[in-house]
């Protein structure tokens, strides 16, 4: 018999959890205060503090919170006796510590942001791009400027997808996860230390979401997140990725974002005036206010419908109708079939909320519809996407020109203290003086920049293209070694990639409209362009493509296929997993920003913005804000208006003008220089820049538009909507009831104009209206001539609208008289537009109803 000798001898280990917190020395406690709260981010003299700490964890993390759990106790103590370090250190603190202590105005309304992503830092996985980019400093400048206001988003597990390429240039999705111990994120806990959770139901379940706070200065962002044990395997992966997974789970997202949103606000203890919708993802919000107004306070839809949308304001960021979310009917049966009861709308009524034409069968649930139906406020996100935006809806308001919508815009920004460089920083500190920063959007600060040395300006300028490409060699050696690149291609790079050529920057999403394609039209032209011996010029590439764009991901590969090409080893390079960090790099760096979007495909861009602050200057089409940025002798620009119709001719045609304007202006000014070796009417050119455009494009300037063009308005409309036990929202809904109970009978008993076949220039004619209004008050309906004139595109365009004046009742009959006065010769159209008006109205689009005589 065989006796196993290591039989019984020992059994498995009975593991438990063993938690080591962080310990600190007491005068350094402070540390944690400033790792947890995200204004650290903009603050570069925090950044140096944690650098300081230790550089080369500082350099592999570039997050506090990982330095701080992985610095030795030892280190610490060595830093508590480093007087210079503890002066530092208590400097900043004390700076936190008196931003933080500064409470917002509480007489003002609190605003309540919603947006599906927030582009924070690079340590925060939240955003995908420039959507969450702009959230992101929107929230920092609110923070700044101490405005009153709380944001909702998501927690997601996986955040967006980080970008690999192959050897070929094929682009990888790879998802990893984050940890929240890593983040600066704490759960929200009601008073007896329990997690407080929302709930939105779903078919045959309740989905549960558990709250995160994230400190980002003084605003607080709260995070939601399904990950948790109460819910399904299925229902936990709804917060894992942004943009993640198919149209159901988009659906099952923004309710949670909308609904769960709401009922997030309430349950942390928020008090909310004012709703901003930052795109049409979180539109549901407007949906569960509209219920609980209804089932707590009983009111009928219409009048819930007045006092939801008296506070809310909707931000649409998307020039084209198929960017804008749409569900499908069954989808929204589905999931939402029982809503409509709670509204007390029949499900048509329902499903109307959500399209362009009413009772239109089959037409998909648009969130962007939704958000306007149900928001008193519309804006675009530049002057131009304001326009392409009333075209875009104009169908929700028949008998109104597209000249006549309400839909407003207020123009991007971005953040100064996270996008401009210290360097840049320290320069703008002493030279624009005290206030400077408080003021930032007044140009007068900085047009102090024309009073800096030339010298000064080239010496920034090159020591930022310095750091770029050092930056750039460091990260082709990492991603070439890890694809096992060939060393020789390699190695003729990283020599001939020079800190002193002109270096231009292209970076952004990769969709076929951004067109980055464009330049490498005419390999032959662009090869004698970077190669010229006496003026050689090098561009860099950065950006992801959605992980469902495969257009997008070819563009990538033909770009790593021709920069791999002899003629273009270290002229053309593309860096892969493009992300905050390798932005803030690239406009802080490169002397030229390129954008080449189809017109009028970009409703704002923000990087060339970023690159303004940085004194880079834009080479864009007159598009999105652009439109409004460019200066001559201050950048350059591509013609806003198309020469064609036929795309592929207008890409030809743009093609050859980059070329030819990269020739014979760009190159030749970057190159002529001085006998100091400064180009000094290139620095005449960042300088007007800086001064004239930068201002413009700050978010101060743009919270200041929203608080002026819309916030201010809301909160105003608000309080009276609310006074006396909402007494305005009852007279709206009664009078709304009462005209359109006795719209379809009124009668018109004449409508003339008094005048021969033509009428004549300088003349004046009669235009006479009787109509009987069927118990209406005159002041209830009005009538506009409209003279119209078919412009080239065969549409017919409002030259001329006058209101007609009641002057007197006649046998019953209201008389309205308008006396008209040609302005112009020509032949043109003409009608009268009758529709209902009330002062209490916001504009007349608030009740559309229309009627042509």
């Amino acid at each position: 018999m065989t006796t196993n000798l290591n039989q019984n001898r020992h059994n498995a280990p009975q593991w438990k959890n063993m938690v080591v917190l962080s310990s600190f020395p007491e005068n350094l406690q402070g540390l944690n205060d400033l790792a947890s709260n995200l204004w650290w981010t903009w603050n570069y003299e925090v950044k140096d503090l944690f650098q300081e700490i230790d550089e080369k964890l500082w350099a592999t993390t570039l997050n506090p919170i990982d330095v701080l759990k992985e610095i030795s106790i030892a280190r610490l103590q060595e830093l508590e006796k480093n007087q210079g370090f503890m002066a530092r250190y208590h400097a900043i603190l004390e700076k936190f510590n008196k931003y933080i202590a500064e409470e917002p105005d509480a007489t003002k309304a609190r605003i309540g942001y919603f947006s599906m992503e927030y582009g924070l830092d690079d340590s925060l996985k939240i955003f995908s791009g420039g959507l969450g980019i702009l959230a992101g400093d929107y929230l920092k400048e609110a923070s700044d400027t101490n405005t009153n206001m709380a944001a909702v988003g998501f927690l997601y597990k996986y955040g967006y997808f980080q970008q690999q390429l192959s050897l070929d240039g094929e682009q990888m999705a790879i998802y990893t996860p984050q940890s929240p111990s890593q983040l600066p994120i704490h759960l929200v806990k009601d008073a007896k230390g329990n997690n407080i959770t929302v709930q939105v139901g779903l078919p045959g379940r309740i989905l549960n979401a558990q709250i995160w706070l994230v400190h980002v200065g003084r605003i607080k962002l709260y995070l939601l997140d399904t990950d948790i044990a109460e819910n399904s395997d299925e229902d936990k992966t709804i917060t894992h990725a942004l943009y993640g997974g198919n149209n159901e789970n988009r659906l099952k997202q923004e309710m949670l974002l909308g609904i769960g949103g709401v009922r997030c606000l309430e349950a942390v203890g928020e008090k909310i005036d004012i709703f901003h919708c930052n795109e049409g993802h979180a539109a549901f919000i407007n949906l569960e206010r509209l219920r609980k107004l209804i089932k707590h306070e009983n009111f009928p839809f219409p009048k819930a419908l007045e006092i939801v949308r008296s506070s809310t304001l909707y931000t649409t960021h998307t020039p084209v109708p198929a960017g804008h979310d749409s569900f499908p009917e069954d989808l929204m049966m589905t999931y939402l079939g029982q809503f409509p009861e709670r509204l007390q709308l029949q499900w048509n009524e329902f499903m109307n909320l959500g399209r362009m034409y009413a009772n239109n069968q089959g037409e998909p649930f648009s969130m962007s519809n939704l958000a306007i139906c149900t928001s008193q406020e519309v804006n675009g996100v530049s002057r131009l996407h304001g326009e392409v935006s009333k075209d875009m809806f104009k169908d929700l308001w028949p008998g109104y020109d597209v000249s006549e919508s309400y839909i407003g815009y207020v123009t991007n920004g971005v953040h100064y203290g996270t996008w401009t460089a210290k360097e840049w920083q320290k320069v703008y500190a002493s030279t624009f003086g005290k206030g400077f920063l408080e003021h930032q959007s007044e140009k007068n600060y900085w047009s102090k920049i024309y009073g800096v040395a030339d010298e000064k300006i080239w010496d920034i300028r090159q020591a930022q293209r310095e750091k770029l490409i050092n930056f750039v060699k460091d990260r082709l050696i990492k991603t070439w070694t890890e694809r096992f690149e060939d060393p020789k291609k390699l190695l003729k790079i990283i020599q001939s990639v020079n800190k002193n050529t002109l270096t231009i920057g292209f970076a952004r999403r990769f969709a076929t409209y951004k067109r980055a394609y464009l330049l490498f039209s005419n390999l032959d032209r662009l090869s004698a362009i970077v190669n010229n011996p006496e003026r050689p010029v090098q561009f860099i590439f950065a950006g992801k493509a959605h992980p469902n764009d495969k257009p997008g991901q070819d563009i990538i590969k033909e770009i790593v296929r021709i920069s791999k090409l002899p003629e273009f080893l270290g002229k053309i390079i593309f860096l892969e997993n493009y992300d905050m960090n390798l932005a803030k790099k690239l406009v802080q760096g490169v002397d030229i920003w390129l954008n080449t979007p189809t017109r009028p495909l970009e409703a704002s861009g923000t990087s060339g913005m970023k690159a303004v602050m940085n004194g880079a200057m834009n080479f864009s089409v007159l598009d999105g804000w652009w439109c409004e940025g460019y200066k001559e002798g201050a950048g350059w620009a591509l013609p806003e208006k198309r020469t064609y119709t036929n795309q592929d001719f207008q890409n030809r045609l743009d093609a050859e003008t980059i070329y030819s304007i990269l020739e014979n202006e760009i190159v030749p000014l970057y190159y002529d220089k001085g006998i100091d070796n400064v180009p000094h009417k290139w620095i005449q050119y960042v300088k007007k820049c800086i001064a004239e455009i930068a201002p413009e494009f700050t978010t101060k300037r743009m919270i200041d538009d929203y608080h002026s063009r819309f916030y201010s308005k809301l909160e105003k409309r608000k309080r009276m909507m609310f006074d006396n036990n909402y007494a305005l929202a009852e007279e709206i809904y009664q009078w709304k009831k009462h005209v359109s109970e006795t719209w379809d009978s009124i009668y018109v008993a004449l409508n003339e104009l008094k005048a021969t076949d033509s009428l004549v220039l300088g003349q004046t004619y009669k235009a006479t209206i009787k109509v009987d209004l069927k118990g209406l008050k005159t002041e209830d309906v009005r009538f506009d001539f409209i003279i119209t004139e078919t412009n080239k595109e065969g549409k017919e365009e409002i030259i001329s609208c006058e209101t007609y004046k009641f002057v007197k009742m006649e046998d019953n009959l209201a008389v309205y008289e308008l006396e008209v006065s040609p302005k112009q010769s020509g032949i043109f159209n003409y009608s009268v537009r009758m529709y209902p008006y009330a002062d209490f109205l916001p504009y007349r689009q608030d009740f559309p109803y229309v009627k042509w005589l």
